[in-house]
């Protein structure tokens, strides 16, 4: 027996309200660590490590979920995974430890883990090839809009109601989303039993582990020892090695392997994932340098530094919407690549405005266009993702499409991080020099050297600048300060433009590798594509 979907819009809606959870708390923490290492008296390593174990929790399992889905059906994976983050999510607002919420957001991030392949899975089957066009777009919205308000809105909540509310948001928007799903999204599961590739799953899930940790925390370990003997790249290594048997694996094992290599036999596909992976790492390894520099160079507390952020999430909410309708007249490689065109020209942007004293209004046309440009990518990309695919992959396909992005957002923080932390090194010192030519030869060297040792050390200054020799004047201190901020204020701008630089490289290879997708206008091409499923009972 089988019955059609009665409002697949409104179905779409709860599909949306997961996802947006799940794309807002990947960045919301970034500016409660000010009142989260003050509230649970915790170190700055620990309340990084609240955002770090989610990423982990939610990178590492996406191929595994992606695949249950196929076996047990999009709904019940679905629902599964939006009870536990749920309920995370109220573990980590009632947390009264660091190690307590640490544990939550792990829990957290494996919930998110199973919805996220699941919300485009579920696009693919509720709507035919025809009519996708514009439910991906807002779908493609809801990750651009999610994405950059979650330092805006974590920014509110935390000034106005306290660092707990940002997880507790969650339960209102979640419960809403939990209730119209189970009503609404129909029961699809797959009419043969799907086979479940226990190795794989755990040569996939031990190789991206050790991979994502070893590159998300090897600043922190300065590359090198983590437990003695283990290091860092023995780690990374050892993923690496992982994966590559994991691929020969998947060779070899004909029926039902966790990720079907015929899906890359899809040129399509192929070129997309390579596309996301960069759109990740791009969008990562630009804001990482532009919040630092706009609060700790231009000044701006962390609300401020996030409504600046504002209307590029307006526009790429925007150009999301027109990209999905562009969809329909429009070869959607054309939309990709003017998008992540726009990223790159928004990028250079705001690395030809910052100075120490730029105004940060003159910032906002470059947030604006690089808006713009994610907006763009989103729909059609997605679209491209699933153009053409066997109703059992779309899982397995969702689960790829995922891991693509978020394993490159790890990669572009880790090595935007690393860059940026060289650049200083550099920049400091030479900016250093510069500042200290109006000192007294006798104060000038001391300075240089003083300026360059603090910027070698991960927390440079600190507030009060580096320390004075005791026996100077205190005029002569107190001069020293400020041009230690200047310093500091004209080398990590000029670390930051330089290391705005590999984004731009990275998506201008984007652009090249979304040169290979072939996706004619929907419009055109309405038997391309997965058929338009009905939910089996």
């Amino acid at each position: 027996m089988t019955s059609t979907v009665r409002s697949p819009w409104a179905a779409l809606a709860a599909l949306c309200a997961c996802f947006f959870m799940v794309m807002l708390d990947s960045t919301i923490v970034t500016v409660a660590i000010p009142a989260i290492l003050t509230g649970l008296d915790a170190t700055l390593n620990e309340v990084i490590w609240v955002n770090s174990v989610y990423l982990l929790a939610n990178t590492v399992p996406l191929l595994l979920t992606g695949r249950l889905g196929d076996r047990y059906g999009p709904k019940r994976v679905l629902v599964v995974g939006l009870v536990v983050f749920l309920g995370a999510s109220l573990w980590c607002g009632l947390a009264t430890s660091a190690g307590s919420l640490i544990a939550a957001r792990a829990v957290q991030g494996l919930g998110a883990a199973a919805m996220t392949p699941q919300t485009l899975s579920f696009i693919t089957r509720l709507f035919p090839a025809e009519r996708r066009g514009t439910p991906i777009a807002v779908w493609g919205a809801v990750a651009g809009v999610a994405t950059i308000a979650g330092p805006v809105v974590g920014g509110l909540l935390v000034q106005h109601v306290g660092w707990q509310a940002i997880f507790l948001l969650n339960l209102p928007i979640g419960l809403v989303g939990l209730v119209v799903g189970v009503v609404l999204l129909p029961d699809w599961r797959p009419r043969a039993r799907v086979r479940f590739d226990a190795l794989g799953a755990v040569l996939a899930s031990v190789g991206l582990a050790a991979l994502v940790f070893g590159v998300q925390n090897g600043q922190h370990y300065h590359w090198g020892s983590i437990v003695d003997p283990i290091g860092v790249l023995p780690v990374i290594g050892f993923g690496l090695l992982a994966l590559g048997t994991f691929v020969i694996w998947q060779r070899r094992m004909r029926d039902e392997p966790l990720v079907p290599l015929d899906l890359f036999a899809n040129p399509t596909f192929s070129y997309a994932n390579l596309t996301h992976g960069a759109l990740g790492f791009a969008t990562t390894g630009m804001f990482l340098p532009l919040v630092i520099y706009v609060q700790s160079v231009l000044g701006l507390d962390p609300v401020a530094s996030s409504l600046l952020c504002a209307p590029m999430a307006v526009a790429a909410g925007g150009a999301a919407l027109i990209a999905g309708r562009g969809l329909r007249r429009v070869d959607g490689k054309h939309l990709i690549m003017a998008g992540l065109g726009g990223l790159a020209a928004g990028t250079v942007v705001l690395a030809v405005l910052a100075e120490p004293d730029t105004d940060p209004l003159a910032l906002v046309p470059g947030l604006v266009l690089a808006g713009v440009g994610i907006g763009l990518v989103f729909s059609p990309l997605t679209a491209a993702a699933t153009l053409g695919l066997p109703s059992h992959l779309v899982g397995a396909a969702s689960g790829v499409f995922n891991t693509s992005r978020q394993v490159g957002g790890v990669l572009g923080s880790a090595t935007t991080g690393l860059l940026l932390q060289v650049g200083l090194s550099f920049s400091v010192p030479e900016a250093a020099r510069q500042v200290a030519r109006v000192l007294p030869p006798r104060y000038a060297d001391e300075f240089v050297e003083r300026i360059t040792q603090a910027a070698n050390t991960a927390s440079q200054f600190g507030g009060a600048g580096p320390a004075v020799p005791a026996d100077w004047s205190p005029t002569i201190a107190e001069r020293v300060r400020q041009l230690a901020a200047d310093a500091y204020a004209l080398g990590f701008t000029n670390a930051a433009k330089a290391t705005l630089v590999l984004p731009v490289v990275v998506l201008v290879l984007g652009m090249v590798w979304a040169a290979g997708i072939r996706m004619p206008p929907t419009g055109t091409a309405k038997n391309t594509g997965l058929p338009h499923q009905r939910a089996t009972p």
